[in-house]
């Protein structure tokens, strides 16, 4: 099959149309951007999709990801402000905003953010002591954070986080740390067990002062009350005497002898509940007690009143014998000293 030059031409018109199509028509993935450059020059942005250049005249010039990446920040040594020698490992978090800006205000994007971020993690880092670097860690992510992404702004890069991963003390200094741990905790267990002795002795004495507080308060009552008691007994005691006295002046012998009766009976009580006296042998006339009794009587009689005399009982006849006997002289229990 032979073409003729017009056939020819229009199969290369075709082949030209196609690859004209193919060279200006670029698609972009999604989370990427294109820059556009016409003759060497920035012209614009392609977004994501489906896009028209003019082919042979504009070319991409650079394809920026704009979704947020990580970057891993190399362990580095820092001195810090009391001279202490640590080891500290980051990570970095940036996402690029403009991508023309990332494209053609820096070079080697990622090389100058790394080494950014590692100059401002030994500048933050050495301007703290080594309790405060070790204690306030979100603080010197805050610092670097600030520092980090104010710095890369002008490359349409944000720096969304930027974390200390692990810092390392030197062994030696990590040894006398935990020593030190463990003397504050010892100190602060004496201060505490001191704290709790003082306070155990505290509630001891508040707990003796009370004590004899109330036993002063109930000895105090006690004393009252067995004085209230003398006091009575001994107004009981005056009024009796009063009593007593005045029988006598009246001429009531009776009234003497119960008074004598009564310290007589007391004296004979104490003697025989001695504790040192087994056998007491005393001359002593009963009919004197007796008698002493019977005027006790005498007196509750008169107190309470007489009770009625009892009727006489019929005595049996007597005995008629044959010679006349004598009658023996009648003994009053109750007379003192009728002889023996």
């Amino acid at each position: 099959m032979s073409f003729s030059g017009f056939d020819i031409v229009v199969i290369a018109l075709v082949f030209l149309v196609i690859l004209v199509l193919f060279a200006g028509i670029k698609t972009v993935p999604q989370g990427n951007r294109y820059t556009i450059e016409r003759f060497g020059r920035y012209t614009r942005t392609l977004e994501p999709g489906l896009n028209l250049i003019i082919p042979f005249i504009d070319r991409i010039g650079a394809r920026m990801n704009v979704m947020e990446q990580v970057l891993d920040v190399p362990t580095q040594e820092v001195i810090t402000r009391d001279n202490a020698s640590v080891s500290a490992d980051a990570v970095a978090f940036y996402q690029v905003l403009n991508a023309a800006q990332a494209a053609y205000q820096v070079a080697n994007l990622e090389n100058a953010i790394l080494n950014l971020t590692m100059t401002n993690i030994r500048s933050v880092m050495g301007s703290m002591d080594l309790d405060e670097l070790l204690s306030n860690r979100e603080v010197i992510n805050d610092r670097l954070l600030r520092v980090v992404d104010e710095a890369v702004g002008p490359w349409g890069i944000k720096v969304t986080r930027v974390e200390i991963k692990d810092i390392q003390p030197p062994k030696d200094l990590v040894d006398a740390m935990g020593r030190q741990m463990k003397a504050e905790r010892e100190k602060r267990a004496l201060v505490l067990e001191a704290e709790g002795f003082r306070n155990a002795q505290i509630l001891r004495a508040e707990g003796a002062k009370q004590s004899a507080i109330l036993q002063a308060e109930g000895q105090r009552e006690a004393a009252y009350r067995e004085a209230e008691a003398r006091e009575r007994l001994a107004e009981a005691e005056a009024k009796a005497t009063t009593m007593v006295s005045q029988a006598i002046a009246a001429g009531d012998l009776n009234a003497i002898n119960y008074f004598v009766a009564q310290k007589y009976t007391e004296a004979m009580t104490a003697i025989g509940t001695a504790s040192n006296s087994k056998i007491v042998l005393m001359p002593m006339e009963g009919s004197a007690l007796i008698g002493s009794l019977g005027g006790i009587g005498a007196i509750a009689r008169e107190v309470f009143g007489s009770t009625p005399p009892e009727a006489p009982r019929p005595r049996p006849p007597a005995p008629v014998s044959a010679a006349p006997s004598r009658s023996a002289p009648a003994i009053n229990p109750f007379a003192p000293n009728q002889g023996s």
